[in-house]
């Protein structure tokens, strides 16, 4: 907003929020500090200052009222735990600008748990940029782990793989995944996962408290053929069987069951699953991305999602 610091724009913000959730969606204040993450005291301050700064009339006054509408519906529609909608840029409706201080500010709201946490992530240009906008902090109570390797069959690695960079800014342990992200075979696979460090990294990723990954799309312009993972013969080859979509390189068809046999077979990634117990985030957008987000969404990969205006309407539309 013109002639307001980024602080003073983010406490309106939070307080539209609160005043969507208090007068629109009828949460009481405590449901509210709970949601937002806050005390109770300062739920019933925002809810205030959504009054004074008039962005309460008969509706809420502010582009965030839009996008927590659109934030409910996707909720409703595919059962979601927790979904984060944020405005987006007309000119780039994919850009993760906004995703990444969503996504940031989910994760430090996890971080600030007294209580000890695993804490799973996978890799990609979104969460990358999460970890980017994260405050520093200190958490040694935490664990972060990382869900997947990334190193190709030639040895190169991504750069987009940040749990060292979080892990450095939030000192606490880590484990990143010491395997390729693909074995050359799925005995060498078992192999792999045989070995007694990467068999705790895995049960650490089986048992995560909240879990954080990005949503790949299938096709020439897929993170997995573009940073080099598989190659022509092997997109293709998936592309026939009916993938649609990618999460920590475990592909899956429309409907968000993971295809059989092809990169499947031999993905090092910890396993992925339908109907997860606890908390697994996705965070993407894109139009070239709605495929492969609407199927994990149908296939409950993830229970939570965030996302900007522009997708949730392309995932609302059909």
């Amino acid at each position: 907003m013109p002639g307001r610091t980024d602080h003073e724009t983010s406490r309106l913000d939070d307080a539209a929020r609160a005043g969507w959730l208090y007068y629109v969606a009828g949460n009481t204040q405590d449901e509210i500090a709970r949601k937002l993450g806050v005390s109770r005291q300062s739920a019933q301050r925002l809810v205030s200052l959504a009054i004074t700064e008039k962005l309460i009339k008969v509706r809420l006054d502010h582009p965030i009222a839009h996008c927590m509408e659109l934030a409910r519906r996707l909720t409703d529609v595919y059962r979601l735990d927790y979904c984060d909608v944020v405005p987006s840029d007309p000119d780039s409706p994919g850009s993760i600008v906004g995703l990444a201080e969503a996504g940031a500010g989910l994760m430090e709201r996890e971080l600030k748990s007294s209580d000890p946490k695993i804490i799973a992530f996978g890799t990609g240009r979104a969460l990358r940029a999460c970890v980017e906008e994260l405050s520093p902090m200190d958490c040694p109570q935490h664990r972060i782990v990382s869900l997947l390797g990334n190193m190709s069959a030639d040895g190169s690695a991504s750069a987009y793989n940040a749990i060292i960079q979080l892990a450095d800014k939030v000192r606490a342990r880590h484990y990143p995944m010491p395997l390729p992200v693909f074995a050359t075979s799925p005995e060498e696979r078992e192999l792999l996962h045989g070995q007694k460090p990467v068999r705790n990294i895995l049960d650490l990723c089986a048992s995560a408290d909240v879990t954080f990954v990005g949503i790949g799309n299938i096709g020439d312009n897929s993170p997995l053929f573009v940073d080099g993972f598989i190659d022509r013969d092997q997109m293709d080859a998936v592309i026939r069987a009916g993938a649609v979509g990618e999460i920590v390189s475990w592909i899956y068809d429309a409907q968000g069951r993971l295809i059989e046999n092809h990169t499947n077979s031999v993905v090092a990634s910890a396993p992925i699953r339908s109907n997860p117990a606890n908390s697994v985030i996705g965070i993407a957008a894109g139009d070239q991305k709605v495929p492969a987000i609407r199927a994990a969404l149908a296939g409950r990969l993830i229970n939570g999602f965030i996302t900007n205006e522009a997708t949730a309407e392309a995932l609302l539309r059909n």
